[in-house]
C-alpha cells in the first residue's frame, strides 16, 4: 500500500468519524437545550397564569366580603350545595354540585346578617386560560380538580364539558402530593407533550394550573436539524475526499521532489535547486459560530430559569437586535415586574382604606359621644343641682355625674383627640403625654419639633403618628419595665422623623411574638410609604420611623 493511499485511507476516516460525532453531539445537546427552554418558558407562562388568576380569586373575594347586601338565594335546582360547604367560608369549587356540570367556583361568607354565596364569572378565568401568547399552535393552560377531571375548556374539545375530561396525568398527580414540578409524558388525549405544574395557592380550593405544549410541534426544529446534519454531512464526508486528495498532492510532491533531489545528488550534482509546495489555511468558523450559538441558548436559558423562579431584578442583554428570544424573555420579565408593582400598589392601597375607615369610625364614635352623651350628662348635672335637695345625695350624684364625663372625655379622646384636626400632630401629642404623666411613675420626655403654622403633615398621616405613639408607650408602660421614656417628633422639607427610646428590658425580634402592635406599627408606616428601623437592645430600645412629605 502506497503512502497516498494510506494518507486517503487515514484521513477520510478520521473526516467521517469528526463529523458524525460532531453532528450527533450538537445534535443531543441542541435536543436537550431546546427541552429545557420549552420547560422553562412553559413554567414562566403558568407561574404568570397562576398569579393572575390567584390575584383574580383573591381580589374577588375581597370585594365580595366589603359587599353589604346578601346575594339571592340560588335556584337548588342547578346548584344543590350540601351543608359542608355551605358551612364552612371561603373560596369553593361547586362544580360536583352543579346539574348540568359546568365549570363553577363560588364565595361563601358568614355574618352576623346571614350567610353569602356568590358565584364567580367564569369567563374571567376562561381569558387568563385561553391566552396563548408563546405557547405555539398545541400549546394550552388548563385547570384539574380533586376529582381529576379537568375545569377549565380545552381547546382541543371546545364542545365538550369540562367535567367529562378525565385527566388523570403524572403532572396532576405530583401536584396533588403537593410536588411543583415539570416533565415530558403523555396528557389527557394520550399525546405526548412537554408540561407543567403547580397547586393553586388559594385555601378551600384545592386545583392544579397546568401549561402544556405538544412535543411534535416543538421537536420539528429538531427533525429539520437532523435532515440537514445527514446532508451536511454527507456534502462534508465528499469534499473531504476530494480536499484529501489535494492534500495528500500537496504532501507526496515535496516526498517526491524530494526524492529526485536526493538522486540528483547520489549522481553527484549538488547545484540542483529545490521547490517546496507552500499552503497552509485553517478552518475555524464553523466551531465559533457553534461556541457562540451555545453560549446564546445558555445565556437564555438561565435568564427564562431566573424569571420562573420570579427573581425580576436578573440581568439580561439580547445578542443583536435580531435576538427574539432574547427580546420576547425582556418582555415577559416586564410584564411581571409590573404585574407585581401593580399588586403590591393594590395591597397597600386596600390596607390604606382599611385604617382610614377605621379611623373615621373612631372619629365618629369620638362625635357621637362627645356631642350626644355628653349634653346628656351635663344636663343631668344641671338638673341635679337645681332639683334634688338633699345636700348628701346631690353631691353624691354630681360626683358620679363629674366621673361620668371625665371618663366619657378620656374615651372620646382616645378614639379621636379633637385637637388633632384643630391645632396638628404635634399639640396633640403634647396633650396626650401631659395626661398620661399624671397616672404613671414612668418619665416621659417630649420634644416637639413640627412646623406649627406651616406644617405640611397631612391629616393621615398625623392620625397614624399619633395612633403609633400611642401603641409603643402603650408597651413600654405595660411589658418593658421602663423608667425613662423619650420622644422626638421632627419636620424637615422632604420627610417627617419620629423618635422613640425607653431604657426598658428590650425584647428579641428575631423571636418575641411580636403580636399585633408592632405588627400594626409596621403596617402604618407601610400605608403612609415610610420606613421603620427598631432596635431593641436592652436599657436601649429605639425605634426610628420616616416618613415621605406629600406635597
Amino acid at each position: 500500500m502506497n503512502i497516498k493511499t494510506l494518507i486517503l485511507i487515514i484521513i477520510n476516516s478520521l473526516i467521517a468519524l469528526v463529523i458524525t460525532l460532531l453532528s450527533f453531539s450538537s445534535y443531543q445537546q441542541f435536543s436537550r437545550v431546546l427541552d429545557d427552554r420549552v420547560l422553562l418558558q412553559l413554567n414562566s407562562i403558568k407561574t404568570l397564569k397562576k398569579n393572575q388568576i390567584e390575584h383574580l380569586l383573591k381580589s374577588e373575594w375581597e370585594r365580595f366580603e366589603v359587599s353589604k347586601s346578601l346575594t339571592p338565594i340560588l335556584d337548588n335546582t342547578v346548584l344543590k350545595l350540601p351543608d359542608s360547604i355551605t358551612r364552612r367560608e371561603g373560596i369553593h369549587d361547586f362544580t360536583p354540585y352543579h346539574v348540568h356540570k359546568k365549570t363553577t367556583i363560588g364565595f361563601v361568607s358568614h355574618s352576623k346578617t346571614g350567610t353569602k354565596i356568590k358565584i364567580l364569572d367564569y369567563n374571567k378565568i376562561k381569558d387568563i386560560l385561553l391566552e396563548r401568547t408563546g405557547m405555539g399552535e398545541s400549546g394550552e393552560s388548563y385547570l384539574v380538580g380533586t376529582d381529576f377531571r379537568m375545569r377549565s375548556q380545552s381547546r382541543f374539545y371546545p364542545n365538550k364539558i369540562p367535567y367529562t375530561l378525565a385527566v388523570k396525568t403524572k403532572g396532576v398527580a405530583k401536584a396533588f402530593k403537593g410536588i411543583n414540578g415539570r416533565g415530558i409524558f403523555e396528557d389527557y388525549r394520550g399525546v405526548e407533550v412537554y408540561s407543567v405544574y403547580s397547586l393553586l395557592d388559594i385555601p378551600n380550593l384545592k386545583m392544579v394550573i397546568l401549561s402544556e405544549m405538544d412535543v411534535d410541534e416543538v421537536t420539528v426544529p429538531l427533525k429539520q436539524l437532523r435532515l440537514r446534519l445527514a446532508g451536511l454531512t454527507l456534502g462534508i464526508f465528499l469534499l473531504g475526499i476530494m480536499l484529501s486528495l489535494i492534500l495528500t498532492r500537496i504532501i507526496t510532491n515535496p516526498i517526491k521532489n524530494m526524492q529526485k533531489s536526493l538522486r540528483i545528488m547520489a549522481e553527484g550534482d549538488y547545484n540542483q535547486t529545490n521547490e517546496f509546495i507552500k499552503n497552509s489555511k485553517e478552518i475555524k468558523e464553523m466551531f465559533e459560530a457553534l461556541a457562540n450559538l451555545k453560549a446564546s441558548l445558555q445565556g437564555a436559558v438561565k435568564f427564562s430559569d431566573a424569571i420562573g423562579k420570579m427573581n425580576l431584578n436578573t440581568k439580561y442583554k439580547p445578542k443583536s437586535s435580531n435576538d427574539l428570544l432574547g427580546k420576547s424573555l425582556l418582555m415577559m420579565r416586564d410584564k411581571l415586574i409590573e404585574f407585581r408593582n401593580n399588586e403590591e400598589n393594590t395591597r397597600i392601597h386596600s390596607k390604606r382604606m382599611l385604617v382610614d375607615g377605621m379611623e373615621n369610625e373612631r372619629r365618629r364614635l369620638s362625635r357621637e359621644l362627645h356631642d350626644g352623651v355628653g349634653p346628656y350628662l351635663t344636663s343631668l348635672k344641671h338638673y341635679i343641682e337645681n332639683r334634688v335637695e338633699n345636700e348628701e345625695k346631690k353631691a353624691e350624684m354630681k360626683k358620679i355625674v363629674d366621673e361620668t364625663i371625665s371618663e366619657i372625655r378620656l374615651m372620646s379622646n382616645a378614639l379621636m383627640p379633637a385637637s388633632i384636626d384643630d391645632f396638628g400632630i404635634g399639640v396633640t401629642l403634647t396633650n396626650f403625654i401631659d395626661s398620661l404623666k399624671k397616672s404613671t411613675t414612668v418619665t416621659i420626655e417630649y420634644e416637639d419639633l413640627t412646623k406649627q403654622e406651616s406644617s405640611n403633615i397631612t391629616n393621615h398621616q398625623a392620625i397614624n403618628l399619633f395612633r403609633i405613639c400611642q401603641e409603643l408607650i402603650n408597651n413600654s408602660l405595660k411589658h418593658a419595665q421602663a423608667k425613662n421614656i423619650r420622644i422626638t417628633l421632627s419636620e424637615f422639607d422632604e420627610f417627617i422623623s419620629l423618635f422613640y427610646f425607653d431604657d426598658g428590658i428590650g425584647f428579641n425580634i428575631k423571636t418575641v411574638k411580636l403580636g399585633l402592635g408592632i405588627s400594626n406599627i409596621k403596617e402604618r408606616v407601610e400605608i403612609c410609604n415610610g420606613k421603620i428601623t427598631i432596635d431593641a437592645t436592652p436599657g436601649n430600645t429605639s425605634f426610628e420611623i420616616e416618613l415621605p412629605i406629600e406635597l
